[in-house]
């Protein structure tokens, strides 16, 4: 019998320590065979993810993205996750997909940032005030207990509604400033304009980026990139497909070499030094989709 977990039952049982846990775990394993397909019509985007990790079993993550709806009243994300047993075949879970994106996502970002930021990071910067920067103000909570938030929105409408579900998140009215003085930049915009200047940035700081996921898309500059040491989630959906990366080696600034590793390599994800700049970009591979989906099916099923 195919297991149904819904958004609020689901998220009430999962914590982020835990999950980042299940997903170093899981890149202990065989390495996953992903594929993604992206079908465009406007600035409407469908994200089809799919991921194969023997033992472990088959994710198929569909997605829509429509921008245009939140001008109505209406999600601009849409989809499911299906999780299917490695041994036969069965479908065995129909997980809402706003709870393994929810999730995956956060928990993405938060695995690198507990390898790579330093420890003793206590101002948090959250660039852009959507879902899923309220989501990286839980993860980031649990994995820096100690840390001082921020958030900067490019309406300030947005961000005052993020403080009245966090208040005590201050409010950044200058993304130069507010860059320059955190430890930990975490940015989740839709933006294709990179926001994020390498001039802006100092030695010490965490750099985490999650909005690009198109190849027209960026949140930093070249300058940023030059200065930082880069580490990706999975080479195989980020290098040659973000234009958070695609567009500076295409154009020459960095090749694909200066990518320093990805999950599949975590033993690699350390600091050399208490100023070097670190860069993550989270580029949320279906393999992390099927990590999470089978993590979350596996708390689901000890309640």
């Amino acid at each position: 019998m195919t297991i149904m977990i819904p958004f609020a039952q689901g998220d009430a049982m999962l914590g982020w320590l835990p999950l980042t846990k299940a997903l170093a775990e899981g890149h202990n394993g065989p390495k996953a065979h992903v594929e993604d397909v992206f079908l465009y019509e406007g600035e409407n985007t469908l994200l089809n993810r799919s991921a194969w990790i023997a033992g472990m079993g088959i994710a198929v993550k569909c997605a829509t993205v429509f921008p245009g709806n939140r001008a109505v009243g209406k999600p601009m994300i849409g989809g499911a996750v299906n999780l299917f047993s490695a041994t036969d075949g069965v479908l065995e879970a129909i997980l809402d997909f706003h709870l393994v994106t929810k999730w995956k996502t956060a928990g993405d970002s938060l695995l690198a940032a507990t390898r790579l930021a330093r420890p003793d990071s206590r101002k948090i910067l959250i660039v852009g005030a959507g879902t899923v920067g309220r989501s990286l103000k839980q993860a980031y909570s649990a994995g820096f207990p100690d840390a001082k938030f921020t958030v900067w929105n490019r309406t300030p409408e947005a961000a005052h509604a993020f403080q009245a579900e966090f208040p005590e998140v201050a409010i950044a009215d200058d993304l130069e400033t507010a860059v320059g003085d955190a430890d930990i930049v975490t940015s989740a915009t839709m933006t294709t304009e990179p926001l994020i200047k390498g001039d802006w940035l100092r030695p010490g700081q965490h750099i985490d980026l999650i909005g690009a996921y198109r190849s027209d898309m960026r949140e930093v500059d070249d300058a940023a990139l030059l200065k930082a040491r880069v580490f990706v989630d999975n080479m195989h959906t980020t290098v040659d497909h973000i234009g958070e990366l695609k567009i500076p080696i295409a154009n020459g600034v960095i090749s694909s070499s200066h990518v320093v590793a990805d999950y599949f390599a975590l033993d690699q994800f350390q600091r050399k030094s208490d100023d070097e700049i670190t860069l993550f970009k989270n580029g949320g591979g279906a393999h992390l989709d099927l990590m999470t989906s089978r993590h979350i099916l596996d708390v689901w099923q000890t309640q």
